[in-house]
């Protein structure tokens, strides 16, 4: 998870950290989710690995986007596990789903649902996405001088 504290920092987004478990902390994640808006929050990102209930039982709570991140934690099963757990919620409970492991996307998806009503936040991830652009294209470039050709290029 520490990808998208990271990315939060990027951005100038202040953030809370904490950890709280389904399973082993019920009482908490109730506490947690139920007042994370009234303490400002604007999207949750939830981290959670094996049968990854922490998403969705924080989205049954709380009115704010959540983002899980499937981890593949010891006790997982190559971390498809938590990847379905999160990804097959519901109808009216929905959680937006990164990739296995993807903490950077899930920050980087925050980034893009806070910039969507800061402009400007959106103009920090629309310079982040045209970074990205030219890192390719970059590479694009040192293909060809490098004497490798396509027919698209």
């Amino acid at each position: 998870m520490q990808a998208a504290a990271d990315v939060l920092k990027s951005f100038g987004i202040s953030f809370e950290l904490t950890v709280v478990s389904a399973h082993r902390t019920p009482m908490r994640m109730v506490k947690y989710a139920a007042a994370a808006k009234e303490r400002g929050l604007k999207v949750i990102i939830a981290g959670a690995g094996g049968a990854a209930h922490l998403p969705g039982m924080v989205a049954s709570i709380t009115p704010l986007p959540v983002i899980g991140v499937p981890i593949k934690s010891s006790n997982s099963i190559d971390g498809w596990d938590s990847v379905l757990s999160i990804l097959q919620m519901p109808n009216g409970i929905p959680v937006a789903t990164v990739a296995l492991n993807a903490a950077k996307n899930a920050g980087i998806l925050a980034a893009s649902i806070i910039g969507a009503f800061d402009a400007d936040l959106g103009e920090k991830v629309t310079a982040y996405k045209q970074q990205l652009e030219s890192e390719v294209l970059h590479k694009v470039d040192k293909l060809k001088s490098e004497g490798w050709s396509n027919s698209f290029d």
